[in-house]
């Protein structure tokens, strides 16, 4: 090969490389993924409105069989049924006797079960496994079998008729699960905070109270909105164990727009609509803790 060749080649540009492209990371999702998650979304999210939006329909139907007829209800929509309801039915009674029960099952449920969950979670005591299993067992009995034994015990306890038995009755319902809920975050507390607490003079309760229960807010936050709606929602024990009117909670209230011939659907259906109010606004106030709380809750067993 001669000099002059090999200068040439010396001399020639290096030939171009066409760049790669970024690649994909893993679990990085690409356009078609992307789409498709979207969609996704959007069809849950219409799933899950559509139910509320229909309910605030029908409940702007001013006659109480606009419900066989929906398409009738865009031509006369009105406030009527709203209206009747506030001034012509015990709705503010029920509002206050639900807000009673259900504040009260939330304060009483969320902190039997807060201490419940870090007990069992901190202290080794003999049957601390078996005492979650126990307590998850009692959710296994169906509020049938469970009726008359306990408005014996509330009867002989003189609590029938008063909103005491209805905020434990509900806790027997809602504290299982939630110190279920709640053993799950403080295992992700880490121990060594309730080491500095003794350490600092603080007795197992100031560590509880003053440490621990800071920074479990947002378990305590899906625990308390648990709480709060299992009260609102149930109806077995309500209608058992309230015998006076003014006492109804808004699940019985309901049903007495039901007779043996007859329903005035228009009016449940704004009833209704108005008891989501302030269940609406008590997700909010607590709304920022529920993901991060729902979450941690359940990264540990």
């Amino acid at each position: 090969m001669s000099t002059t060749t090999l200068e040439k080649q010396a001399g020639a540009p290096a030939p171009a490389v066409k760049p790669a492209g970024r690649a994909r990371q893993p679990g990085e999702r690409g356009p078609l993924g992307t789409v498709l998650l979207h969609a996704g979304l959007m069809a849950a999210s219409m799933i899950a409105v559509a139910p509320v939006a229909w309910l605030v329909y029908l409940s702007l139907g001013p006659d109480k069989n606009d419900y066989l007829h929906p398409g009738a209800i865009a031509g006369k929509m009105s406030f009527a049924n709203y209206g009747y309801v506030l001034r012509h039915t015990e709705f503010f009674s029920w509002f206050k006797s639900t807000m009673i029960v259900a504040l009260g099952t939330t304060v009483v449920g969320v902190l039997l079960a807060a201490t419940t969950g870090y007990a069992v979670s901190r202290m080794r005591f003999p049957g601390h496994k078996q005492l979650m299993w126990i307590l998850l067992l009692t959710q296994a009995f169906p509020i049938a079998v469970l009726i008359v034994p306990m408005y014996q015990i509330f009867s002989d306890l003189g609590l029938i008729d008063s909103y005491w038995a209805l905020i434990l009755v509900n806790c027997t319902t809602a504290v299982p699960y939630s110190a279920w809920l709640l053993k799950g975050y403080f295992d992700t507390i880490p121990i060594e905070i309730d080491e500095a607490g003794r350490v600092d003079g603080l007795t197992p309760f100031g560590t509880f109270f003053r440490l621990i229960l800071p920074l479990a807010r947002p378990g305590l936050a899906v625990a308390a909105f648990y709480n709060f709606i299992t009260a609102v929602a149930e109806v077995a024990f309500a209608t058992t164990f309230m015998l006076d009117d003014s006492k109804y909670t808004f699940s019985v209230g309901l049903q007495t727009f039901v007779s043996e011939h007859d329903a005035e659907w228009n009016y449940m259906a704004a009833t209704a609509v108005l008891i989501a109010i302030p269940v609406s606004l008590f997700f909010y106030l607590v709304q920022k803790n529920l993901v991060t709380g729902l979450t941690s809750g359940g990264t540990k067993g």
